[in-house]
């Protein structure tokens, strides 16, 4: 399965970053092969519209099957959930730590946007 999680740096002991659409990072983790992969979000950090939206076709491009991040506004999440991407929300811990709790099946999905959208 293969896992995006918002970041807020280039690995795995770094910060779940909160703010999906401006993440500074995706990090793309297999749970196959354990591999992890970095993605810049640069194009979308200071977008002044839809970097929710841009953000959620990158992650259905990376192939993701599941999202891990802080919020999620609800274009984003439409497009996600088009995408049968499943979303799941941690706050304040790290990128190792939200895969463990996923993978664990302690953390909470999200059935709809949990901000309104151009949150910051």
């Amino acid at each position: 399965m293969i896992i995006a999680i918002s970041s807020s740096g280039k690995d795995l002991t770094s910060k779940v970053d909160t703010r999906f659409g401006r993440a500074k990072y995706f990090i793309i983790y297999n749970t196959n092969t354990l591999s992890v992969q970095v993605h810049e979000n640069n194009q979308n950090l200071s977008a002044m519209q839809g970097a929710g939206i841009q953000s959620s076709q990158n992650v259905v491009e990376l192939n993701a099957e599941v999202l891990i991040t802080g919020n999620c506004g609800p274009k984003a999440f439409k497009v996600l959930n088009a995408a049968g991407i499943k979303v799941f929300i941690t706050l304040d811990c790290s990128v190792q730590n939200a895969i463990d709790l996923y993978v664990a099946n302690k953390l909470p999905p999200l059935n709809e946007a949990n901000v309104e959208g151009h949150w910051v």
